[in-house]
């Protein structure tokens, strides 16, 4: 005897509506950016300079290794968006942070992004 699967529009109705929940769902899960950026490497000009410095409330040290990162300002969409600060522990001992910056250039505003380096 042959069996037969049958499949009644119910049920394609079903798996369809579930197909789209989770696409729905996970749609929601795509996380963007906290601040606006460019590509890696991309230098991004704004055409006036950044505000002042926020004054950030210093939270307590994770470890005595760890290093406050300040925070700075991003420019995209048109606009400067605070990205707050952070702990965070040096890739390797001897190493220690230098901060983001702005330069003005004959195109504008650039940020100087910082980064770790070798005492």
């Amino acid at each position: 005897m042959k069996s037969v699967s049958i499949q009644t529009p119910g049920r394609r109705l079903v798996s369809a509506l579930v197909l789209a929940a989770a696409t729905v769902a996970l749609t929601g899960c795509v996380m963007a950016p906290a601040y606006p950026v460019g590509p890696s490497g991309e230098v991004v000009y704004a055409p006036m300079a950044p505000p002042p410095l926020q004054t950030e409330v210093i939270p307590v040290a994770p470890s005595p290794v760890h290093v406050w990162i300040g925070g700075s300002w991003g420019w995209g969409g048109g606009r400067y968006a605070w990205r707050p600060g952070y702990w965070a522990a040096p890739p390797h001992p001897g190493y220690a942070w230098r901060p983001h910056g702005w330069d003005h250039g004959p195109r504008g505003w650039y940020q100087r992004p910082g980064g770790w380096y070798r005492r």
